[in-house]
């Protein structure tokens, strides 16, 4: 509980009374003005800035708004906003019938991800098409889903992350009791649910915070403009809200684990940071719920601290994505050395970042100008998430371009090997494991022109570094919107199935050979051949290893294996078996013939 000892803010429902809870800090009058009924209800002031009522008038479906000093405003507590970002909030009742009593997520190191967003997953765009979709997800053999972000947008097209109420869950997708539905769904099936949420910006249309107190502060500036108030006068306010957002999600909606975007454009020099408050909440919530939960970030800093436990002032996140693998792992396939690939070495960088996760920890950074990074020794492997391709790595190409459009079949699949054979948190964005060639474009449905036109104008400034002559699709046309959603009917053809198959065998090789299933860090040695373009990773158990060796090369190579075990070839993402070169007297592999952009696994016998 916060230090304001404020339980909930917004409408909830406490047994058959509803307690409403305000946060307006300078307001000389507060009312809850319910519209059907005609009724208003008068708050009180409290400690530190908040207005109070309860009522037994109240019913879910209400819809109310609030009126500040004689102005009314949706409520920015609200848990739905069925009129759109503009209209009346609506009373709900998060009291839902759940049947995963039973339900443990996975431990750190058996998460697989698989990424979705929910209006191009299926052609209903909401929350039922992506549970008629759970026994194609469990026969692939993900341990969870991670949703980008549902909190209300504007409009009914959105990549989530201009989101305006924390608390109310996408309307068009369904509303809060069917995403309630589609979590006890999941864990019937035994899959975690992974919630991205925005804590670093409130989204620009259907904005009302700055109408009820300071949760925002002109002390520093994001590329959202002001920044969320987490340390200045009046923080205590947007603290409280964040920190009830997360417990909601926990409590209410059954959440195993909440990704945090950006969390490195959180401005909070004061002396307890919002993630660590966070961290502290959600232990309280596993404490006394006897279930796991997970804080995974997004965040560019390569700063340790973020995963450094409370004793050591840190953070205590339980794992961070990893973009640096993924730009090194591309710049290792051809990808040109533009934008923020320009620092990267490919194949040494690649390296580098199996072995040590960030490839800039502490070194100069040509981008960035200057000396930049921690190191990360003593981390777990599963403090980090890599993945080939996500929404980000997509979305943020000038047109969406999957890989499968930018590089040949046997480089696609050498790089999903490349994710599946680290010892971080593999993670793969909806349709790659089919393999479609859908794109997946930024998209928006704003509704005030102006705020349209500038959107466009910065995703045409966005790509001036990339010095690309196309034009930038239009992130406001339906039509982008559209080309985004995945065609299940892919599945029922070739090359798809065949690309399916290939997924399917891959993560079930990492979930159950006992030496990839839960690699560490300190069992793991690479080397760079870098004269072949050669990747040869080793782990160790006792009396058991596996050589990982994949050839970034476009023509054939010849790698000797290590002489102290005796080899068989039990995996390699060639489609026809390539040459092996073999002991004669034993008979067991002693070298190998790689084919080009080819990733092998050898087992000792």
């Amino acid at each position: 509980m916060s230090k304001t000892e404020i339980k909930h803010v917004g409408v909830r429902f406490e047994g058959e009374s509803c307690q409403i809870s305000v946060w307006a800090p300078k307001a000389k009058i507060v009312i809850c003005r319910l519209h059907d009924k005609t009724l208003e209800i008068p708050l009180k002031p409290q400690k530190y800035g908040y207005w109070y009522a309860e009522s037994t008038l109240i019913a879910p479906g209400d819809r109310y708004k609030i009126d500040v000093d004689g102005k009314e405003f949706p409520d920015p507590a609200s848990l739905s906003q069925p009129e759109g970002v503009h209209g009346p909030s609506a009373v709900m009742d998060l009291r839902f019938n759940w049947t995963d009593q039973d339900y443990q997520p996975p431990k750190n190191s058996e998460f697989v991800i698989y990424e979705i967003h929910v209006g191009t997953f299926t052609s209903s765009h909401d929350f039922d098409g992506v549970i008629r979709k759970i026994p194609h997800l469990k026969d692939l053999g993900i341990t969870a889903i991670e949703i980008m972000p549902i909190a209300q947008f504007p409009g009914g097209r959105n990549w989530g992350y201009d989101g305006v109420f924390p608390f109310a869950v996408q309307h068009s997708y369904g509303g809060a009791s069917e995403f309630q539905r589609l979590v006890n769904a999941f864990h019937a099936a035994n899959i975690a649910v992974i919630l991205d949420v925005v804590y670093n910006h409130i989204g620009p249309e259907g904005n009302y915070f700055s109408n009820y107190g300071p949760y925002f502060t002109d002390k520093y500036h994001t590329p959202w403009g002001d920044a969320l108030n987490y340390d200045d006068r009046f923080c205590h306010g947007q603290r409280d809200f964040v920190v009830n957002n997360v417990r909601m999600w926990f409590e209410d909606f059954h959440i195993d684990a909440l990704r945090l975007d950006a969390v490195h454009a959180i401005k909070d020099f004061g002396a307890i940071h919002i993630l660590q408050e966070i961290r502290k909440e959600t232990d309280q919530i596993i404490s006394k719920s006897g279930k796991n939960r997970f804080l995974f970030i997004e965040c560019d800093l390569n700063d340790r601290r973020f995963l450094d436990p409370l004793t050591k002032n840190g953070y205590n996140m339980d794992a961070q994505w990893l973009d640096e693998f993924h730009h090194a792992l591309r710049v290792s396939v051809g990808e040109p050395k533009k934008g923020y690939y320009e620092e990267f070495n490919g194949l040494n960088d690649l390296a580098k970042a199996y072995e040590k996760a960030y490839v800039f920890d502490g070194n100069y950074s040509s981008h960035r100008e200057k000396f930049f990074g921690t190191d990360s020794f003593g981390l777990e492997g599963y403090r980090f998430i890599v993945f080939c391709q996500n929404h980000d790595q997509i979305g943020n190409r000038m047109l969406g371009d999957r890989a499968v459009t930018i590089y040949s079949a046997a480089i696609a699949r050498l790089m999903a090997f490349s994710v599946f054979m680290s010892p971080y948190i593999p993670l793969l964005f909806m349709g790659e494991e089919w393999g479609t060639e859908k794109p997946f474009p930024y998209f928006i449905s704003h509704g005030d022109p102006e705020l349209v036109e500038q959107v466009r104008e910065g995703r045409k400034k966005e790509f001036d570094d990339f010095f690309t002559t196309s034009k930038v699709p239009d992130p406001q046309s339906e039509s982008v919107f559209e080309e985004a959603v995945l065609d299940w009917e892919e599945l029922n053809s070739e090359p798809y199935r065949q690309r399916l198959w290939y997924y399917k065998s891959l993560i079930a090789l990492r979930k159950t050979n006992p030496l990839l299933k839960d690699i560490q860090r300190n069992e793991l040695t690479v080397k760079c051949i870098e004269d072949k373009k050669i990747l040869l990773l080793r782990v160790r158990k006792k009396e058991r290893a596996i050589v990982v060796i994949m050839n970034f090369s476009d023509r054939v190579q010849h790698v000797n294996l290590p002489e102290d075990f005796k080899w068989r070839l039990i995996f390699d993402t060639h489609e026809t078996q390539a040459e092996l070169i073999v002991d004669t007297n034993e008979h067991t592999i002693i070298a190998y013939s790689l084919s080009p952009w080819c990733g092998y696994v050898f087992s000792s016998q």
